[in-house]
């Protein structure tokens, strides 16, 4: 079986949970940048949870059938469309050869993720189906997807069912992203580290599958110091150090960006935090101008908040009898 691109939305490109082990070499994690709605969407169509699937931003593709087949698509509230009839987002449907899926305009969120029966079946790279289009890595010949590309499904497994609204989880108004101070937070000052928490930030146009830039809240203000030998001028540079998943560097002391699945493994800005693993999803369906604000955690904190993501997907696996 095949899915053929009739158009490719906006920005799709194939991904699964990503490739764990290469970032140390400059090779970033990839993968869904919501994994909940990522393994929901497989839940429901009986594949592995960590099977390729298409994610599609802001805007969907339209996909025709070469066979029978069981979909689902979760995340963003981006309505689908079977022929032109509308379906239910985050509940399995059958299609059959020859179908076509399209979408309607998005109405929240801003990814959503289209699982077939028997995953989208492109060839794996270190370890991953993941696309890492920077690096023209992975996924469909390391791009984002075109009209006329043909994808091979592998083999389906037995699907249904449906994620009530209940056990799903999308972003607040604003977004409360939890963070953990970082080893360069002293370089700020205990009054400009307040104002960094109590501001509300806004999403910038410019947020992608590298990082998401935040604006609209108050400069950072530094702790003088003579800057090192080897790192900038600007009291935002530091000595070229390693950026961890999800860590925020503030470029100027002015706007915020928060490095997400795509993103370089090093540089010379310092980093204020890094928010924590939980809370990663929360930022790939947020859309530009959206409201957030940083919250400040502890570590036991953001180990229990990891916790709790994992009982809520365990949750989905009782609910759908995935276990």
């Amino acid at each position: 079986m095949a899915v053929k691109v009739i158009t490719p939305g906006l920005s799709t490109t194939v991904q699964d949970l990503g490739r764990p082990g290469f970032y140390h070499l400059g090779i970033p994690l990839s993968g869904g940048m919501d994994r909940f709605a990522l393994r929901a969407a497989n839940m429901l169509v009986g594949n592995e949870e960590g099977a390729a699937v298409l994610e599609a931003v802001f805007l969907g593709p339209e996909l025709e059938f070469t066979a029978p087949a069981t979909v689902a698509i979760t995340g963003g509230d981006l309505p689908p469309k079977l022929n032109g009839a509308e379906r239910e987002s985050w509940s399995a449907f059958e299609v059959r050869a020859g179908d076509r899926l399209s979408f309607g305009f998005l109405k929240a969120g801003a990814r959503a993720y289209i699982a077939v029966s028997g995953g989208i079946d492109v060839p794996v790279t270190l370890g991953s189906r993941s696309t890492y289009t920077l690096g023209a890595l992975g996924g469909h010949q390391g791009r984002a997807l075109a009209a006329g590309d043909e994808l091979p499904v592998g083999q389906g497994g037995k699907g249904g069912g449906s994620v009530p609204a209940t056990l799903r989880r999308m972003p607040g108004n604003p977004a409360e992203l939890r963070m953990l101070p970082g080893l360069y937070w002293h370089r700020i000052t205990g009054e400009s580290g307040k104002r960094f928490f109590a501001d509300t930030w806004k999403v910038a146009p410019e947020a992608d599958r590298i990082g998401y830039r935040f604006r609209g809240g108050t400069a950072l203000d530094f702790v003088p110091r003579e800057q090192p030998f080897g790192a900038g001028s600007n009291p935002s540079n530091i000595v070229d150090a390693c950026y961890p998943y999800g860590s925020i560097q503030v470029p100027g002391g002015t706007e915020p960006i928060v490095l997400h699945r795509d993103a370089v493994s090093g540089g010379g800005y310092m980093m204020v935090g890094c928010v924590i693993s939980a809370d990663m999803d929360l930022i790939g369906q947020l859309q530009p101008h959206s409201p957030a604000r940083f919250v400040e955690v502890t570590m036991d904190q953001a180990l229990a908040a990891r916790a709790d993501r994992q009982a809520a997907i365990q949750r989905v696996r009782d609910h759908l009898g995935r276990n």
